[in-house]
């Protein structure tokens, strides 16, 4: 379980979607564009939604738990990024959910 540190908070997500999500909110804080990222809270966490503003001006630190970096799957990434130019922000999808909402967009 890796750990994304947003302005002095831990949140915890899997180490695989944390890369992913690494790659997605650099390619889009690059090119400054702002954006929300969104997931649901767990049941342990007290369940509800989190929404977290990305900007350039975010402190982020990525900290994985494993030592190898995941293979990326750029499907996964470009999804994740084009989420976050939604009305919604940038939402949190399995691979599986990534790879189905790329499929119908073909």
């Amino acid at each position: 379980m890796g750990h994304l540190n947003y302005n002095g908070h831990d949140f915890d997500f899997d180490d695989r979607l944390l890369a992913h999500l690494k790659i997605a909110i650099s390619q889009k804080l690059k090119r400054d564009e702002p954006f929300f990222l969104n997931w649901d809270r767990s049941t342990s966490e007290g369940s509800g939604r989190m929404s977290l503003w990305v900007s350039s001006d975010s402190s982020l630190v990525f900290r994985f738990s494993g030592g190898k970096s995941p293979e990326i799957n750029p499907v996964w990434v470009r999804v994740l990024e084009d989420s976050a130019n939604s009305i919604k922000g940038m939402q949190l999808f399995t691979e599986e959910q990534a790879e189905k909402i790329a499929r119908a967009q073909r």
